[in-house]
């Protein structure tokens, strides 16, 4: 039987945690302490995060790092972007050579700007980082726990572990495609939350459908001009790990990170928002870490400046509309229309050619 461990009890962690022991899988979800375990197995379910939805038999909850990860198949990490490093860190001496990794995170490094896969290699034993997959897509847990369909997307650079993943994962109502390009989904996850802050600000504005399509397909170029810069390809923005994922996040109730920007647009505070929610909002840490590695590659992010301002400098969201729409017109492609012929084209399901 295979065996997984799951580090977070996070919503999604949990979530994917009950997803794989429904087709009793031998799945572990690792808890930091053992008040938190203990707490979780008395109920069978994580009624914090996953409220109403029971653990099956096959899910068990540890506070042991050992008993969690021992004869791990699969070790899948569900934890906030700023935890992320500290959680690879305290497990990783024990996580079997031969396991496959898949990072369910959906954020930068903010100090660094590093995607969740270049935290886990440095954190992790060598023989490890070749096994490291990223799983990102429209992926409401919510959602998901309750059995509504859903697909999502793998990625990882050696397509066996991104297809093992995929084996593992996948289940009646949670389809998962595979993919290689590792930095693409990888960025597509993230920066699209910064994207969503936005169109909370265009919902909360009132601003109308035409307005808040306009800013998501925009946004959306934004996203593919930094991959691109950044080794991706242009292609992967258009699947589930980007558009997909944009277009929950940006329409759905749901979203903590849409209901994050609406609530700044009604006059809240960053502070009073991220108090008020026992949730990460993780466009709020990928905000700065994004300019980082705009910076780092020379490419224009007008949006996720724009929000800067708004999450860390004081800026009224009402003056952003009018700042952007000011702004001097171009060509829809900007710069990722020329990285395409300075690189020689892309393949569909692989990297970059040339």
């Amino acid at each position: 039987m295979t065996r997984v461990a799951v580090i977070g009890t996070t919503s999604w962690g949990t979530t994917l945690a009950i997803l794989m022991a429904r087709r009793s899988l031998d799945v572990r979800l690792w808890a930091r302490t053992a008040e938190e375990a203990a707490a979780l197995t008395a109920a069978k379910e994580n009624a914090r995060f996953v409220p109403g939805i029971s653990f099956p038999p096959s899910l068990r909850v540890t506070a042991s790092i050992e008993a969690a990860l021992h004869g791990a198949d699969l070790v899948l990490f569900a934890v906030p972007s700023r935890s992320l490093r500290e959680n690879a860190r305290r497990v990783a001496s024990q996580i079997p050579p031969k396991a496959v990794v898949v990072c369910a995170t959906k954020g930068l490094e903010r100090q660094t700007g590093k995607r969740m896969s270049q935290v886990l290699q440095e954190e992790m034993a060598v023989e490890l980082h070749s096994r490291i997959c990223a799983l990102s897509g429209p992926n409401l847990a919510r959602e998901v726990a309750q059995g509504k369909p859903a697909s999502t997307v793998v990625a990882c650079p050696e397509e066996e572990h991104a297809i093992f993943a995929q084996e593992v994962v996948m289940g009646p109502t949670f389809r998962v495609y595979t993919t290689q390009d590792l930095v693409g989904v990888e960025l597509g996850g993230a920066l699209k939350n910064i994207i969503a802050l936005g169109a909370g600000v265009c919902d909360g504005l009132g601003y109308g459908a035409n307005a808040k399509a306009a800013f998501m397909s925009r946004g959306l170029v934004e996203i593919t001009r930094l991959g691109v810069a950044a080794g991706a390809n242009p292609l992967t923005f258009a699947g589930l790990a980007c558009l997909g994922d944009l277009i929950a996040t940006c329409l759905s109730p749901l979203s903590r990170n849409r209901s994050a920007g609406e609530q700044l647009a009604k006059g809240r505070s960053l502070k009073q928002i991220l108090t008020s929610t026992p949730h990460v909002i993780e466009g709020v840490e990928t905000t700065p870490a994004a300019l980082k590695l705009a910076a780092q590659y020379g490419v224009e992010m007008p949006i996720t400046e724009a929000t800067h301002r708004v999450l860390f400098e004081g800026l009224d969201p009402r003056a952003v509309g009018g700042e952007l729409m000011g702004r001097s017109p171009g060509t829809e492609w900007r710069g990722v229309a020329s990285a395409e012929k300075e690189q020689g084209g892309w393949d569909v399901d692989g990297p970059i050619r040339g």
